[in-house]
């Protein structure tokens, strides 16, 4: 495999980009299933196809789930406006526990995924976090929210991440995202997880403009750019890429903090998915684990690899 490394500013050029929005909340009519439709393009490519097209069920499942909840409520403005204030992001990870819908999604999610063409470990693992009860589950829950999933029961957690996801997503989806601000570097303004990676949009009236992609609830935050998504420095700002992938994918890295992210290029490639085209890039993830930088943010999908 032909690899160039490059450490030098990002060489795109930027003076396209008009007055992007802070942040997008998640739509949630299109989140899971364009990401689904994702999965298995990528499929058809790719050396992990039975993967991406386990994960492609996954997504779906998780647009099915969420399509007959009830709506959530509105987030309020004095609870806007007061987060805003503290710089603090509205939705509580804290409380997840207390949501009377979270029981349900996980029972809905887990049924349903029980139904999808998956490798036996993947099926075992399954089935002993459908045997859990509620407290376990939200007990499984706070463990995804430190980013760091225990590595003997990897894939349990990532079941407990999609469900979370779906949870999330639907919360995030009915915030009022010109309510939103940065509450810190690294993390997402709606509900304070990292981020699974960024990408270089070319939607109107932000072309050039780099969002990172919350790992959680599926919000889009504007960040700009040749900037360390973990830490926040623009010293010693880097770029590393395989050859010969279009420059679509490059890993940004950042010689203050010694750590790595993703960023994706879907001005060039306008189907990009912040999480699936994560996974169908894991040759960027190899090659990174030959240089001196740790991958920061959260990428549930490729622990283990």
């Amino acid at each position: 495999m032909g690899r160039k490394s490059e450490v030098a500013p990002d060489p795109t050029a930027i003076g396209d980009v008009s007055s992007p929005p802070f942040a997008r909340v998640p739509d949630l009519v299109s989140l899971f299933s364009a990401r689904s439709v994702r999965f298995r393009q990528l499929a058809e490519a790719s050396d992990l196809g039975p993967y991406l097209n386990f994960l492609a069920g996954l997504s779906q499942a998780q647009h099915d789930v969420q399509i007959d909840l009830p709506d959530p409520e509105a987030f309020d403005l004095a609870s806007m406006k007061r987060a805003r204030e503290f710089e603090m992001p509205p939705l509580d990870r804290d409380r997840v526990g207390e949501d009377e819908t979270i029981a349900g999604i996980f029972d809905r999610f887990f049924a349903a995924a029980a139904a999808i063409e998956k490798p036996p470990q993947a099926t075992a693992a399954l089935a002993r976090v459908t045997r859990t009860d509620l407290a376990k589950r939200v007990a499984m829950g706070r463990t995804v929210f430190t980013s760091a999933l225990p590595a003997d029961e990897i894939a349990e957690h990532v079941f407990v991440w999609a469900a979370l996801q779906i949870h999330f997503a639907r919360l995030a989806s009915v915030l009022d995202p010109q309510m939103l601000a940065p509450v810190a570097d690294g993390l997402c303004p709606a509900c304070g997880s990292k981020p699974v990676s960024s990408m270089v949009v070319g939607w109107p009236g932000a072309h050039g403009a780099r969002f990172c992609a919350c790992s959680l609830c599926g919000t889009l935050w504007h960040y700009v750019r040749v900037k360390c998504v973990l830490c926040g420095s623009t010293k010693g700002i880097g770029y590393q890429e395989i050859e010969g992938q279009g420059g679509t994918v490059r890993a940004e890295t950042c010689d203050e903090c010694g750590g790595w992210s993703k960023i994706f290029y879907q001005d060039k490639a306008a189907q990009t998915d912040p999480v699936a085209d994560d996974v169908a890039s894991l040759g960027l993830d190899l090659l990174m684990r030959e240089r001196r930088y740790h991958r920061g943010g959260f990428a549930p999908l490729l622990a283990g690899f």
